[in-house]
């Protein structure tokens, strides 16, 4: 089992904040709206740590897109060089709020730049084994690759960021369940007229704990600007996904849920946990055909660890920009999903799960 974590763990450079205000025009721009449950490390003054802290901190950062790069492709200073902005991922700007209502102010004026009736912030939950950097880069990136619209607002909770931290990181996604909910209050407070829900992960499990938390609280309001969540490679058990759902009660739509069967990051979690399966890696739609939800089996398209096809697939990127789309076509009648995606449809009660199949799949885009 060490040598499997080794494995994950493989020789990638970690994400970093480099700010390089001299980049500006270099790239694209992405905005990213930050709250977080880091506090920073008294040890070595790292500013947005594995700490935790009860205080939610809220953050602007100005991300430059690299111009030399290929969708779902993320690209990090090399440590000790100076950074690249033709290749790499750096800042142009960061702003730390010195309060919430400040943050608010300049969140509303973000979402005021949208149209009416199209008011929408995309909140991102990071996953197991991330730090600040790589949880914030991961949403410029998918802000950048799916250009759907939206204000894009990232949770970044207390992960230990080491691949042998899972303990660790299982524990922090619950102690940030307040933290969470925190920041999609503040979301609905400057204006938001719907929040769909991104999360990755172990982020899945701090999204569907939270969600459940805010349903016993009856706060209806925060509820109903739900519109919608996506859980990428969940690392959920199955009885506890179908508890909190059962709590929270109707689920938002779209509910979509993307899986692998060669998710090797989930078939650990699950020898670690003792279980079989994890909801990343369902393979029998049966065991949530109560549920109205939406299974894309992305078995195909795994490469690597398999841990998130979905943010580095350029066809499942492109999928993704359209889950509206998705969860319409299959609530509908079959006229419906013709030409959308490429695969075997399974429909069980509620359920629907759909295989999908490494071929051109939408416009053109290859996996």
């Amino acid at each position: 089992m060490f040598l499997i974590l080794v494995g994950l763990a493989a020789c990638e450079a970690r994400g970093t904040l480099v700010l390089d205000p001299a980049a500006t025009g270099v790239g694209s721009v992405e905005t990213i709206f930050v709250g977080t449950t880091r506090g920073i490390d008294p040890e070595t003054g790292e500013e947005f740590s594995r700490v935790r802290s009860h205080s939610t901190r809220f953050v602007r950062l100005d991300v430059s897109i690299p111009p030399e790069r290929t969708p779902g492709e993320i690209k990090w200073p090399r440590t000790n060089k100076r950074a690249n902005p033709q290749t790499d991922f750096v800042l142009i700007g960061k702003d730390i709020y010195p309060e919430p209502s400040a943050f608010r102010r300049e969140l509303a004026e973000a979402i005021r730049h949208e149209r009416r009736g199209d008011r929408e912030a995309v909140v991102f939950v990071h996953g197991f084994n991330n730090n600040f950097a790589e949880g914030s880069y991961r949403l410029a990136q998918l802000g950048r690759d799916l250009d759907a619209g939206g204000v894009l607002v990232h949770y970044s909770w207390p992960s230990r960021a080491n691949p042998l931290g899972y303990a660790y990181d299982r524990d922090s996604a619950l102690f940030a369940r307040d933290g969470l909910e925190t920041l999609l209050t503040e979301v609905e407070a400057a204006g938001a007229e719907r929040i769909l829900i991104v999360a990755h992960s172990l982020g899945s499990a701090l999204t569907m704990e939270t969600l459940r938390q805010i349903a016993i609280s009856g706060n209806r309001r925060l509820m109903s600007r739900i519109s919608g969540v996506v859980l990428m490679s969940p690392d959920i058990d199955v009885d506890v996904f179908r508890a909190q759902a059962a709590r929270i009660g109707t689920l938002p739509r779209p509910f979509i849920i993307f899986t692998s069967k060669r998710d090797r990051a989930l078939a650990l979690s699950a020898r670690l946990t003792g279980q079989d399966n994890r909801l990343g890696n369902l393979t029998d739609v049966e065991t949530v055909a109560d549920l109205k939800v939406t299974l894309l089996d992305t078995t195909a398209f795994s490469t690597g660890s398999g841990h998130f096809d979905a943010g580095n697939s350029p066809a499942l990127l492109k999928m993704l920009s359209r889950v509206s789309d998705v969860d319409s076509a299959f609530s509908g009648d079959q006229t419906g999903r013709a030409g959308l995606l490429p695969g075997a449809v399974l429909s069980v009660q509620n359920a629907t799960q759909l295989i999908l199949l490494p071929v051109t799949a939408i416009s053109g885009i290859q996996p």
